[in-house]
């Protein structure tokens, strides 16, 4: 068997022998825009119950591109919509757009009944040096969420390293004392690392919840297998983050998308990795940061009209996942945490660049793209310090990438001069 079969062979056996099928009424085969009354359907878990579709608010529209201010016109059109459509889970953090996501946030809702909406946000707990840090940071978040409580509350983006902080502060008993007192509803947490240590985490206490990144593509690269089965183990319901690993299983490549368009004319590859991801039994909620109208129009289309994947279907994600794992991108999200760069390398952007010359073969748009960066900011002037690959959710070997795409692209750089 070729290794290309041998490939194909493996990722279909991987990605969907533990996933059991959603009991689901027989609905129009669409992604196209939903019908102004369309609702997302809502799931049950545990007693909690959330609209399957969840509104991420890491990536709202931007006034300028590249910059945190949030453009609050585009902002309020989009929360509006997701209101009406049922979309009323929404996941800030203090991280996000530099804080100005919390505001946003804050700013937009308080504009409906509290009642109405469901509000998540996380306590930052790689800023946190001391206890008092905790209840600075907590009533700060309240203030810029305009509100007395929670509905979800997160421990963000745990791993070994902030896994021992939070214990060293008490992160949880803090929150916990919260949830006593009605400001927080249900206690959870985000997680990104080895399974060993969300199953650490994951038995030390009570939790009501817990938020992974899962997709087709992590199921196997991210051992987002792995996670789920353990959440699943001790009975705690997940909530997705990256479902469509930071649009990256959106665009694909020609010859994915070729093989989605080939299975169903008229369903998107975004639709393809949303119902996957929905297909697992123990998935609460699938969070999805929508920038644009059209991308929530068609989320709403594919989460009113749900149904489980077919045995065909299955295959066909996992041929698509096979076209595109040949590219050898690098599994860069954009989520910045990387950033600052201690000498200002502009890292997502170069891998953004990169991912888009390999998905395309147009080496001449990324020359251009990567000659107008300012020198300071190209890859070249990475040091090899290692601040940025301990804050990468991805673990990516961050200056070994660089060092790969600069031998890579010299290559083809002197490649395209001797065809000139």
């Amino acid at each position: 068997m070729k290794r290309r079969d041998f490939l194909k062979s493996l990722l279909a056996l991987s990605i969907f022998a533990p996933v059991s099928r959603l009991l689901a009424k027989t609905v129009k085969k669409t992604a196209s825009p939903a019908g102004k009354d369309a609702k997302v359907e809502k799931r049950t878990i545990n007693g909690i119950t959330v609209p399957l579709l969840g509104y991420g608010t890491m990536r709202l529209p931007r006034k300028v591109k590249g910059e945190p201010a949030i453009d609050y016109a585009k902002a309020e059109k989009l929360f509006a919509r997701a209101m009406a459509a049922g979309v009323n889970y929404f996941d800030t953090a203090y991280f996000y757009h530099r804080g100005l996501s919390e505001k946003c946030v804050g700013d937009l809702l308080t504009r409906y009944p509290r009642e109405s909406y469901i509000l998540a946000d996380k306590m930052p707990v790689r800023l946190l040096k001391t206890e008092a840090d905790i209840e600075r940071i907590w009533k700060e978040q309240l203030a810029r969420c305009k509100t007395e409580y929670f509905d979800f509350y997160l421990l963000h983006a745990l791993n070994g390293r902030s896994w021992k902080t939070a214990k060293r502060l008490k992160v949880y008993e803090f929150l916990k004392a919260r949830q006593r007192e009605g400001k927080i509803r249900y206690l959870g947490f985000s997680f990104h690392d080895k399974p060993e240590v969300l199953d650490e985490i994951a038995k030390s206490y009570k939790w009501d919840f817990a938020q992974i990144q899962l997709n087709y593509y992590d199921w196997t690269q991210y051992k987002s297998k792995e996670q789920y089965e353990i959440l699943t183990k001790y009975n705690i319901p997940v909530i997705v983050m990256e479902p469509l690993r930071g649009g990256v299983l959106a665009r694909l490549n020609d010859e994915a998308r070729a093989i989605f368009k080939r299975a169903d004319r008229d369903r998107s590859p975004a639709s393809w990795a949303f119902r996957y991801v929905a297909d697992l039994p123990n998935v609460l909620c699938i969070l999805s940061g929508m920038t644009e109208m059209e991308h929530l129009e068609e989320n709403i289309a594919t989460f009113s009209t749900l149904k489980p994947l077919s045995a065909r279907e299955k295959g066909v994600i996992s041929g698509a996942l096979a076209a595109y794992l040949k590219k050898g991108t690098v599994p860069c999200t954009d989520c910045r945490y990387c950033l600052p760069c201690p000498v200002g390398v502009a890292i997502p952007k170069i891998f953004a660049m990169y991912n888009g010359y390999k998905l395309s073969g147009d080496f001449a748009r990324f020359e251009q793209q990567y000659s107008a960066l300012p020198e300071e900011e190209r890859a070249q002037e990475c040091v090899s310090c290692m601040a940025c690959v301990k804050k990468c959710p991805q673990s990516i070997a961050i200056p070994e990438e660089f060092k790969r795409i600069i031998k890579e692209t010299a290559k083809a750089k002197k490649g395209a001069c001797g065809n000139k």
